[in-house]
């Protein structure tokens, strides 16, 4: 029988707002998790205010909350403490991005919710983490950004520190918490038992800093914004072609020699300034000249396709249009997918990076209205019936 995923059969409460626990959230329901968002009622998550906007309807929410179920419930009443917890009997995981101490003044953090089932996977993803002098602390991208290291490394030599583009540090606290649930969910086919998953923003960007980190713990030396250029081989850069930036990725001594060879400077391969990787690093501002000597003479285009032909990586510098149209990332890849959604109307959103052979990542519901599964989730789950669901709804508990 086909499945619908590599995670059917798997029930997430999502609890999270935002980026970092949508993002993970979405994949997991990519994957056919069967995700439940559980939204104040009324009000929503903060993402369903978020531009860009189409009809209406936030594209950044329905973006990252394609796939799942929504459901209202208010957290602080005593009834709806109840319901989730009676949901929490029936789920695998529970997923949450509040503040560390949230949901313990709400009595339901993870030392209740695991005497309540025993086997239950608790994600936490915050900015600071569970414990530690900044526990408290708010966190947001940004804030991952400049406190892990990111932003004094990020932009070019004499320019300020630089955050990225999109939000790294929420989209890396979202792959780590995903990792970490995943992992959990493992461990307890062999134990019965789950555990709590705790994962920073700022840790995630730490980790991913990786030899920004070692020259300074090895070296005692600071690392600086270079630009384009990386710290541990050379030619790894952007170069200038005729027209454009376009990237050459040298990454090894057998690169090397292919790009002397091709450039018509052969005996580079070989000079004790340029031979090995940690020379071209040291010398790095000789092989650019001589790199770039030879890229200014043509169109990125040209240097491209030379390059690749030779077998070295090399690549044009896209725009986000130019990603879209591309025939390899957005079609055969299928990176942007079209979907219908009742409000919004048709949309296409950001497909599914991670490919399965045989149980395939799909997009297979748009994002739910606020509330839009209450009576699905409680009847299926709880069994309660119509009229109760209405009672609840009556009492400001939906």
């Amino acid at each position: 029988m086909q499945r619908l995923g590599a995670l059917e059969g798997i029930t997430v409460l999502d609890l999270t707002r935002v980026l970092a626990g949508p993002f993970a959230s979405m994949m997991m329901a990519d994957m056919g998790a069967n995700v439940i968002k559980i939204e104040e009622a009324g009000k929503g998550a903060d993402e369903r205010q978020m531009g860009p906007f189409q009809n209406g309807e936030s594209a950044y929410y329905m973006n990252l909350n394609r796939n799942k179920k929504g459901m209202t419930l208010n957290l602080k009443s005593p009834k709806g403490k109840e319901i989730f917890k009676e949901l929490v009997k029936k789920a695998d995981v529970v997923l949450e991005n509040y503040r560390p101490g949230t949901m313990d003044k709400l009595g339901l953090g993870y030392n209740v919710l695991k005497e309540v089932n025993p086997g239950i996977v608790y994600a936490a993803v915050s900015g600071f983490g569970q414990y530690g002098p900044y526990t408290k602390r708010p966190g947001y991208d940004i804030i991952s950004q400049a406190m892990s290291g990111l932003m004094s490394t990020t932009g070019w030599p004499g320019g300020a520190p630089t955050r990225s583009g999109t939000a790294m540090g929420d989209v890396l606290g979202g792959l780590s918490v995903t990792i970490g649930i995943l992992s959990a969910i493992y461990n307890r086919s062999h134990t019965g038992l789950g555990q709590m998953v705790d994962v920073a923003l700022v840790d995630s960007a730490v980790a991913s800093l990786e030899i920004i980190n070692m020259i300074y713990l090895v070296e005692g030396r600071l690392p600086q914004r270079i630009g384009n250029r990386y710290e541990s081989v050379y030619p790894y850069d952007s170069f200038q072609a005729k027209d454009n930036l376009v990237i050459v990725a040298g990454g090894n001594d057998k690169l090397w020699g292919l790009i002397s060879k091709h450039i018509g400077r052969p005996e580079l391969a070989d000079h004790p300034d340029f031979a090995r990787t940690r020379d071209r690093v040291k010398n790095h501002v000789a092989v650019r000249e001589i790199v770039e000597a030879w890229t200014q003479t043509k169109t990125s285009k040209e240097v491209v396709d030379e390059l690749l032909a030779i077998g070295v990586p090399a690549a044009p510098i896209y725009n986000i249009e130019d990603v879209v149209e591309d025939p390899h990332i957005a079609g055969a890849r299928e990176m942007f997918v079209d979907i219908e959604h009742p409000k919004a109307g048709p949309i296409k959103i950001t497909g599914s990076h991670i490919k399965l052979s045989d149980t395939k990542s799909s997009i297979r519901t748009p994002s739910p209205g606020l509330g839009e599964h209450n009576e699905e989730v409680l009847t299926s789950m709880l069994g309660l019936k119509a009229d109760e669901i209405a009672a609840l709804k009556q009492e400001g508990v939906l």
